[in-house]
């Protein structure tokens, strides 16, 4: 089922915040130790997915590339700007807590690479681990919000699951387009590319380096033209 993923990160919101709500209070202490704890998950997910690619160059470019032009384009910093414009405009249509739960959350789970590689790799391959691994991670930030800024989070459940869902939908399609000899290599390479990209959120979750994710996204693509080529040239 290509929208599983998805659905189970739409659920893991709405019960962490039902949680966070209940409970009302969650101590710093043990918020750092579950993250840092999510963040050595998702390394050991990274490195899982990274050991996935068949040809080491591929990746490398793919990446420096994919870094070049993300940096370029500032993708990172456009993201922010616009998390900040929406902020903006729900502040002003709407007032409380609620808009401002809504808002925090819906940001922090949208805008960001995992969202976009876990849909992608539901859509072609229908493996969900990263977006099962998201949704414990959206979880867990879920109560914390939610004990702080109320009902609101819980909403962001609703553009998660449409943007998710419409990447991984969209993501399905590609395969019609794609031949399939070359569809097995795109896989495998993407998901290596991927896979390190993951390995940088988790060391962003670990505090270890803070790494501009969002700005290698456009290795993705990159990647998917690199192997087709490659397999033209046959090298």
């Amino acid at each position: 089922m290509v929208l599983l993923g998805t659905l189970i990160n739409g659920i893991a919101i709405i019960i962490g915040a039902w949680l966070g709500i209940s409970l009302k209070k969650f101590p710093d202490d043990m918020k750092e130790t579950v993250m840092k704890a999510i963040g050595l998950a998702v390394l050991v997910l990274g490195f899982s997915m990274a050991m996935k690619g068949e040809n080491i160059l591929l990746v490398i470019f793919s990446l420096a590339l994919g870094g070049v032009l993300g940096e370029r384009w500032n993708i990172e910093g456009k993201l922010n700007e616009l998390g900040k414009w929406i902020e903006r405009k729900m502040k002003q249509r709407t007032e409380g807590k609620i808009a401002e739960g809504f808002v925090a959350a819906t940001l922090l789970y949208v805008v960001g690479a995992m969202a976009i590689i876990g849909a992608l790799d539901s859509g072609l391959r229908h493996d969900h681990s990263v977006l099962i691994t998201k949704s414990i991670l959206d979880g867990v930030s879920a109560i914390v919000f939610a004990a702080t800024m109320g009902i609101g989070v819980m909403f962001s459940f609703i553009p998660v699951v449409l943007y998710q869902g419409t990447i991984a939908i969209s993501a399905t399609f590609i395969v019609n387009f794609i031949p399939e000899h070359y569809l097995d290599s795109i896989i495998n390479e993407i998901t290596a590319v991927g896979g390190v990209m993951i390995i940088g959120i988790g060391l962003n979750l670990l505090g270890v380096h803070r790494i501009r994710i969002a700005n290698l996204l456009p290795a993705l693509l990159i990647c998917i033209i690199l192997v087709i080529i490659s397999q033209n040239l046959s090298f």
